[in-house]
């Protein structure tokens, strides 16, 4: 007879590997039974061909019917009887003899592991009477037998000895003890077996979490549940539907339950862990295991976590989460794959994990279209802001992009779990991007605000500086210069930032002509604070007078781009007051540059028409000038200003 492949599915062999055979035993029952049909039948063929190499004319094919119940093609089948013929020395031989004769076998080894998972003792004995017998019935050549062979394995020995055919009816007899004594029953939408009445509140907690987030899969397979009581415990095993590596088992005993969980992917068998932070589980390290024949290669993770179950109130909240999480386990490393060409490798997992938490999962995102749905949104909402290809967090920076990925799976989910119009829903995903794009915006009108606050703050030396002269105190004019000097050097680096920025964000070009005017003004009160410390300290009382109200009036324009500014930057969020506030300041602005035209002509006049030597009239006329130069940049920040606000108000 030709060897047995005797090959399980991997995912079973994992389960068998991991010690949960119990799990395993209705399916391989139901399986046993299935090859008992099946070989029965195959066993009808092999007699069938045998009769039609001896006899050829007086042989018919009449199994079709017993052939498509077992599901075999019944058109190959009498193929194989037709074309069997007799051979010298009472043999016969037919194209794919041999291949029968190894399903007939793989058939017999499904029913003996079947067995042996119930009674260890009573499958291992069957193990090995079918090696015996494999050994006696070896075929002679290629889809060749002798019809003495055929007659050995189809027939009941003599005199009580062994055979193929008594050893299918021993199985058979075994197959059917297990099943009586596994009866399915459904608790919970959970195939179960053998379960003891305090078993049933745990599988229905299980299958509580499993049933409050199911819909989150939408049409992808998976989710099916399996448990069974064995000893001291309770056992609960879920098909996600992934790889064949992919398995969860769950062990409930009287005081802890134990999670056993299998990945081919290490990142998500983290993940899978962190799910659970909020629950005391002690997690064993991620052990990299083996097994031939996985289809995603031949190496898997297992990670093992046990949880003190003191109460069955704790247990069942455990349960529970375990149910709910596994439904975002399913197409996970697809969906971190799309994400990462948008957004770093680690937060593709936040987002992954934001969307697990808040129960919007990442399917919804995949069955929309997955990163051609990001991509659409780019090219229609924004193609002049984001270049192809481009990361979104180089074009939103970080936060944002997080922020608006996390948003695409919210409305992906929200929007096919309420049969709303997906067109609708890739509307909301466009106006999310573009809110995020205006938000870098407001981010970087936000540096402004920092840079009008340096200039109020030389205006503000400069004004006292003048207050002391005019009071006749004392003031240390060199140092207002030196630390006037520093503010302007770091108000040139943040210009320098901002405009890199605008430049990565590929920002409003309004923002850095913005950023230019502001920059200029602090300059010109730089170059104002150097001429004050050049100051005389004889200065007439008018003149100083004059010199204060300029003051005033540029420390009156800082504080209105400022307020300014600040309110600008509200405005994508929709909030109509601050744009009022913005072009509010935008008066302010004017006004104050009015203001300091005025006392700077009335400077001049003062000292055109006074007596005052050179040094004192140059000094006075120089420091009057770049304060009101100043009160103009200022102007000019407020004209920019107020294009940007109503551009603003116009989209």
């Amino acid at each position: 007879m030709v060897p047995v492949s005797g090959r399980m599915d991997m995912k079973s062999l994992i389960i068998e590997q991991l010690g949960q055979t119990e799990i395993l035993l209705p399916a391989l029952i139901g399986d046993g039974l299935a090859a008992n049909d099946r070989v029965k039948v195959r066993l009808s063929v092999l007699q069938a061909a045998a009769r039609h190499a001896r006899d050829p004319a007086g042989t018919s094919f009449d199994l079709t019917n017993e052939c498509r119940a077992a599901d075999i093609d019944p058109m190959a089948m009498e193929q194989l009887v037709k074309s069997a013929s007799a051979m010298m020395g009472e043999r016969m031989t037919a194209p794919g003899l041999s291949e029968l004769a190894t399903a007939i076998g793989d058939d017999v080894a499904t029913m003996a592991r079947a067995a042996k998972a119930g009674d260890e003792t009573a499958g291992r004995s069957a193990l090995e009477r079918l090696a015996a017998i494999q050994a006696a019935a070896a075929p002679e050549a290629m889809d060749t037998f002798s019809l003495a062979q055929v007659s050995t394995l189809t027939g009941l020995a003599d005199g009580g000895g062994d055979s193929l055919h008594r050893l299918v009816m021993d199985l058979h007899k075994s197959l059917n003890r297990l099943s009586a004594a596994h009866a399915e029953e459904d608790v919970a939408g959970a195939r179960v077996y053998g379960l003891m009445p305090d078993d049933r509140p745990a599988v229905e907690s299980f299958m509580r979490g499993v049933a409050s987030t199911r819909k989150l899969k939408f049409d992808h397979p998976g989710l099916a549940t399996i448990a069974a009581r064995s000893g001291a415990r309770l056992s609960i095993q879920n098909d996600i539907g992934e790889t064949d590596a992919h398995v969860v088992v769950i062990a409930v005993e009287p005081n802890a339950v134990t999670v056993t969980y299998t990945d081919v992917h290490l990142a998500r068998a983290k993940f899978f862990t962190r799910l659970f932070r909020d629950f005391p589980v002690q997690w064993s390290g991620l052990d990299r295991k083996s097994a031939d024949g996985l289809n995603d290669g031949d190496a898997f993770y297992l990670v093992t976590g046990r949880i003190p179950a003191d109460s069955g109130k704790q247990r069942d909240e455990f349960l529970e989460a375990i149910g709910a999480s596994l439904v975002f386990l399913i197409d996970w490393n697809k969906a971190r794959k799309v994400l990462r060409t948008w957004i770093s490798k680690a937060d593709a997992v936040v987002v992954l994990d934001w969307a697990a938490r808040h129960r919007f999962g990442h399917r919804g995102f995949l069955e929309l279209g997955g990163s051609d749905l990001v991509a659409s949104a780019v090219h229609h909402a924004t193609p002049q802001r984001i270049g192809f290809g481009e990361r979104l967090d180089h074009a939103l920076g970080r936060a944002a992009a997080v922020d608006f990925l996390e948003t695409v799976l919210r409305v992906s989910s929200e929007a096919l779990q309420e049969g709303g119009s997906v067109r609708l829903a890739r509307d909301r995903i466009e106006a999310d991007l573009v809110r995020h794009l205006q938000r870098v915006d407001s981010m970087l009108l936000a540096i402004v605000v920092r840079q009008s606050g340096l200039a109020r703050e030389i205006a503000t030396g400069i004004a006292q500086f003048i207050a002391h002269l005019r009071a006749g105190k004392p003031f240390d004019s060199l140092a207002l210069a030196k630390r006037a000097q520093r503010i302007e050097e770091k108000a040139d680096r943040i210009a320098i930032e901002a405009r890199q920025e605008i430049r990565r964000f590929n920002a409003d070009p309004v923002i850095a002509h913005i950023v230019d005017k502001i920059e200029e003004a602090i300059d010109e009160l730089e170059q104002a604070a150097f001429i004050s410390s050049l100051l005389p300290h004889d200065i007439a009382a008018t003149a100083l007078g004059h010199l204060s109200a300029l003051c005033a009036a540029a420390i009156s324009g800082a504080e209105a781009a400022a307020a300014g500014i600040a309110a600008a930057a509200d405005i994508p969020d929709g909030q109509r007051i601050d744009s009022e506030d913005a072009l509010a300041a935008v008066d302010r602005l004017i006004e104050a540059e009015h203001r300091g035209d005025a006392a700077e002509r009335a400077i001049t006049a003062i000292v055109l028409r006074g007596e005052f030597d050179l040094k004192s009239a140059l000094s006075i006329l120089e420091l009057a000038r770049a304060v009101e130069r100043a009160t103009d940049r200022f102007a000019g920040f407020g004209h920019l200003l107020r294009s940007r606000v109503l551009a603003e108000l116009s989209t």
